[in-house]
């Protein structure tokens, strides 16, 4: 595994996404988080995965219930992330918002606390304000954001009074906007881009296509397998299965490795099984050539630019 120093934290290349513990939608049947979650987060920790995602909104609760159990006694090999919801960002609000987590967690202090998404009908200075405090009383060690554009990102430091370290948002060779707005500034500033959904929900993965689609309430209704976006994602598909069998690698392995070969980004990705995370975890070690990564990012944004048209 391979690592990125920010701030005091060391965060693992590939980290562990789990919208998808104790959430339906996925279709990852009755039993996925019982059992195969918390041997997940177990066999990340083994592998050196140290970022662990989570959020209060993930199956309300119930995906920081399971990463809790499932990291005790195992607390300091991890950087453990978590979200706030910001609809009423209050001083109370917020503070009752970070005990239910740290509760939820089985922890004393989160490492990184992340605003989930902006807050249209409240500013980021009022939406930090109660932040600080957090940071103050050692309930939170640092501030990350979530779905924030770069003047959002920019305007939420002036608002806290110091860095916020990362940005979460959807990044992928299937969403690559990222690669041109945000990751520069992280790049001058020493911050983080934390791509989620960085395999575009399977898009990239070579395992689905017109013939065969992803099951589960949430991916079966994305724009991102209708039919018309499949067939615009063809080519930038093949690209990536070009260079995947030139490295004798998967798909999903290369599309995680452009990622990472950025310098400041780590990938989150979730995983339906332990084999899927060992799959996804062994991407750190895959380097692209200059070639190879100039490619993809070519085939990338003519599917961006084909998407939006």
């Amino acid at each position: 595994m391979r690592y990125v120093e920010v701030g005091g934290l060391r965060l693992s290349v590939i980290g562990l996404g789990t919208w998808q513990f104790g959430s339906r939608e996925w279709g990852y049947g009755a039993t996925y988080a019982q059992d195969t979650a918390p041997a997940i987060v177990r066999r990340a920790i083994e592998l050196g995965v140290t970022l662990i995602d989570t959020a209060e909104m993930y199956g309300f609760g119930h995906s920081e219930r399971i990463v809790g159990e499932a990291i005790e006694g195992r607390r300091d090999a991890i950087v453990l992330a978590t979200k706030l919801m910001p609809l009423v960002p209050l001083p109370a609000v917020v503070d009752w918002q970070v005990r239910g987590s740290l509760r939820r967690l089985g922890v004393d202090a989160i490492d990184l606390y992340q605003v989930h998404f902006p807050n249209p009908f409240v500013s980021p200075r009022s939406t930090m304000a109660p932040l600080r405090s957090l940071l103050e009383q050692g309930l939170v060690r640092h501030v990350g954001v979530s779905n924030h554009s770069l003047g959002r990102w920019r305007t939420s430091e002036r608002g806290l009074g110091r860095p916020i370290l990362t940005n979460q948002v959807r990044f992928s060779l299937a969403a690559p906007l990222p690669h041109w707005e945000l990751v520069p500034y992280a790049r001058e500033e020493g911050r983080v881009v934390i791509a989620y959904s960085p395999l575009g929900q399977g898009l990239l993965s070579g395992r689905y296509g017109l013939e065969h689609k992803p099951g589960g309430w949430y991916r079966s209704r994305s724009i991102l397998f209708r039919d018309r976006t499949i067939r615009r994602a063809l080519p930038l598909i093949a690209a990536v299965g070009e260079v995947a069998r030139g490295h004798g690698a998967t798909p999903a392995q290369v599309a995680l490795a452009w990622l990472i070969g950025h310098g400041n980004v780590v990938a989150i990705p979730g995983a339906s099984s332990t084999s899927q995370l060992e799959e996804n975890a062994a991407a750190a070690e895959l380097e692209l050539t200059a070639s190879e990564r100039e490619q993809l990012t070519a085939e990338a944004a003519l599917f961006e630019l084909a998407v939006r048209r």
